[in-house]
Formats: structure tokens, C-alpha cells, sequence
């Protein structure tokens, strides 16, 4: 059974200082603008491993990814996160690989360790959403949007889920 729990802002924020104060930042963004700004800014500095060859590998992953080479995006990412388990970026990707591939259960359990060494990762809580939504659990997808949207604001996607998704999870308020 998934089970997520929902970040705080005293918890580690995927490594940096410089990020935890993005994430801040990004909190308590006035206009889609300023979060669109602070949101590139904060997944640049999420995608920094520390290594180049690690940096080479998320590279190789995305771009296979981003031309639906699929086999290929999981077979970098899985050396990614088998020779860095502490980069969260590298299981976030993975997830991203193995949802489009349709291996929920690998996508979730991916999301699942990125959402353990960054427990502030909004696309990660996104994807467990979509996860859930897809798996017919409201009440969870809700949850996991819920909390994607309390750390970014302005998702126009999230704030539609919440909506699409209210009712299912809530139920009927007087």
C-alpha cells in the first residue's frame, strides 16, 4: 500500500541552502510570474548531483525521455540512482521514465525514495497525485495534490486536480 507523509518546511529540502530558500520563496510567491522564476531556479539547483558524471547521466535520461526513447531514459536513470541512491532529482526522473512507460507501482516506489531524501519535492507529491487519481484513490490524490500546492503555488494543473477532485475527496460540506 503507498503511503506518503506530508512535508514541512523544517525538513531537508533536497540539499542546499540556496534551495531552501527557493522553496521559501517560491511559498509565498505573489504572481504566477515570480513562482514560474523561482520554480526553474529551484529544479536547477534539485538537479545538481554533485558529480559530472552523475549530472551526464540525468542529462542522458531527460533527453531520451524528452524524445520518448523510453527504454533508454530508464536504462540511465536506473544506473543514475544505482550509483547515486541519494540524489533525489535521479528517482524523480526515473519515476517520470517509468510513469510514461505505464509501470506504476516502479513510478510510485520511485517517487516514494525521491519524496525520502526530499520531502519537499512538489513534483514528486504531483506525480503521486496523478498516481493515485489514476488508481481511483481521491482521498490520496487529493492529499498529494494538497500538498504539491502548498509548496507551489500557482500550478494550474494541481489547482484543477483539487477542483476535479474536491467533492471525491471531501465529500459534501454544509
Amino acid at each position: 500500500m503507498l503511503a506518503f507523509s506530508l512535508p514541512s518546511l523544517g525538513q531537508a529540502e533536497g540539499g542546499s541552502e540556496r534551495a531552501a530558500e527557493l522553496l521559501r520563496d517560491l511559498g509565498a510567491a505573489e504572481t504566477p510570474a515570480e513562482a514560474r522564476r523561482l520554480e526553474r531556479e529551484l529544479e536547477l539547483e534539485w538537479s545538481k548531483s554533485g558529480s559530472a558524471a552523475m549530472d551526464l547521466l540525468l542529462r542522458r535520461g531527460r533527453d531520451a525521455l524528452e524524445v520518448q526513447e523510453l527504454d533508454r531514459a530508464v536504462e540511465h536513470l536506473r544506473a543514475l540512482t544505482d550509483h547515486a541512491p541519494g540524489f533525489a532529482e535521479g528517482w524523480h526522473t526515473l519515476a517520470q521514465a517509468y510513469y510514461a512507460q505505464d509501470r506504476l507501482g516502479l513510478s510510485a516506489d520511485a517517487l516514494e525514495r525521491t519524496l525520502a531524501l526530499n520531502p519537499n519535492h512538489y513534483g514528486a507529491l504531483q506525480g503521486l497525485g496523478a498516481i493515485f487519481e489514476h488508481l481511483g484513490d481521491a482521498q490520496r490524490a487529493y492529499r498529494a495534490y494538497d500538498a504539491a500546492d502548498a509548496l507551489r503555488p500557482f500550478d494550474e494543473r494541481v489547482t484543477n486536480a483539487l477542483t476535479r477532485l474536491d467533492l471525491l475527496a471531501n465529500g459534501y460540506r454544509l
